[in-house]
């Protein structure tokens, strides 16, 4: 059975990459929804603030969780060519 941490290694990455890129879209998104009369001025001036800050937030965030996913975990078992202290 995978641990949490396995589980956290497998789809953190992936879903906070997806997220970002929802936020992307909707930054995006903002103009047109403005231009289409779907979005007033003061959900611009709401919007227009936060998703910004919240998509580098959340592309920063997936970067790091990517990196922590792909990193190696040295797990000396008892080889005999491990690098770890014996005992």
């Amino acid at each position: 059975m995978p641990t949490l941490t396995d589980l956290a290694r497998r789809f953190l990455p992936s879903g906070l990459t997806g997220l970002a890129g929802v936020a992307c879209v909707g930054c995006c998104a903002i103009p047109l929804l403005l231009a289409a009369g779907v979005l007033s001025g003061a959900g611009w001036v709401v919007l227009g603030r936060w998703l910004p800050g919240l998509t580098v937030a959340l592309t920063a965030a997936a970067g790091v969780a990517f990196w922590w996913a792909r990193r190696r975990r040295h797990n000396c078992a008892g080889g005999t060519s491990c690098a770890c202290g014996a005992g």
